[in-house]
C-alpha cells in the first residue's frame, strides 16, 4: 500500500507516515453541497489515538496520478473503530468520490503532521474564522476549547451545515463569499481589533483558502500585534 502514492507519498514514507484502508458504511447529504461519509477505520485509531481537529490525508485517482486531501475527523470512535467524514462539495476528484462513495467501498489513507496544541493559558475567548472546508475541524476545535465563548466569521450562507455551535457561547457571523475572500477580511478588520482590547487571553484560529488566511494571519500578528503561540492559520483549500 502506498506504493501509487507518488513522490508525495515517498515523501511521507521516509518521515514515517503510517498509512491504512478505510472503508465506507454509508453517507447521506447534509445539503446539496454538503456531504458526510461513514467509514471504518482499518485499525488507524488503536494505532495513532485520537486528538482534536485530527485529519487524514485522503489518497483519490485522478485520471492515473495519484491526489491526496485532507479531512477532519468527525465523531471518532476507538472502540468502535469508526468515524464520519465531512465533505464541502465542489468541482474536483475528492468530491466526486465523495458523492458516489457507497457501503463497501474503500479508500487509502495516510496519517502524518496532524496534531494540536492547547493554547496557554488557556483562552478567555476564542475568535475562529472558517468556511464549509473547515467546519468540522471548527466544531471540533470549540469543543476542545470549552467553556470558553467564542466569535466565528463564517463564510457561508448556506442553511443547513452541521455547526456545533451553543448560541449561549458562540456568536456565528455569516459572511457570503464575496471578491475572493476579500469581503470576509474586510470584516474581519472592521470588528477583530475593538474586540481583542477587551480580552485577556484571545486565541485566533484561521482556517479558510490559502490566500485568506495568510492575509489574515498577517494581520493578526504585524498589525494587530498578537503573539505567534496566540495564533493557528492554516490555508485548507485553494481557490
Amino acid at each position: 500500500m502506498g506504493q501509487g502514492h507518488g513522490w508525495e507519498g515517498a515523501v511521507l514514507r521516509l518521515l514515517r507516515a503510517k498509512d491504512f484502508v478505510f472503508t465506507v458504511t454509508g453517507g447521506e447529504d447534509v445539503t446539496e453541497d454538503y456531504r458526510r461519509v461513514h467509514l471504518t477505520d482499518g485499525g488507524m485509531l488503536a494505532a495513532t489515538g485520537v486528538h482534536p481537529t485530527m485529519w487524514v490525508r485522503l489518497w483519490f485517482d485522478n485520471a492515473g496520478r495519484p491526489h491526496q486531501r485532507a479531512y477532519t475527523l468527525v465523531d471518532p470512535d476507538p472502540a468502535a473503530g469508526t468515524f464520519t467524514l465531512e465533505f464541502a462539495l465542489h468541482e474536483g476528484r475528492a468530491s466526486d468520490w465523495a458523492r458516489t462513495a457507497k457501503p463497501g467501498d474503500t479508500i487509502e489513507a495516510t496519517v502524518h503532521g496532524t496534531d494540536f496544541q492547547q493554547p496557554t493559558p488557556d483562552p478567555s475567548h476564542v475568535f475562529a474564522i472558517g468556511d464549509p472546508a473547515s467546519l468540522p475541524a471548527l466544531n471540533s476545535l470549540l469543543d476542545a476549547l470549552a467553556p470558553a465563548p467564542a466569535t466565528v466569521w463564517f463564510e457561508s450562507t448556506d442553511d443547513g451545515l452541521p455547526f456545533r455551535t451553543d448560541p449561549a457561547r458562540h456568536d456565528v457571523r455569516p459572511v457570503p463569499r464575496r471578491d475572493s475572500g476579500a469581503h470576509l477580511v474586510a470584516e474581519v478588520k472592521a470588528a477583530l481589533p475593538d474586540l481583542l482590547e477587551a480580552c485577556p487571553e484571545p486565541y485566533v484560529w484561521i482556517a479558510c483558502d490559502t490566500a485568506t488566511t495568510r492575509t489574515l494571519a498577517a494581520y493578526v500578528r504585524k498589525e494587530l500585534g498578537l503573539p505567534r503561540q496566540r495564533i493557528h492559520a492554516l490555508g485548507y483549500w485553494r481557490p
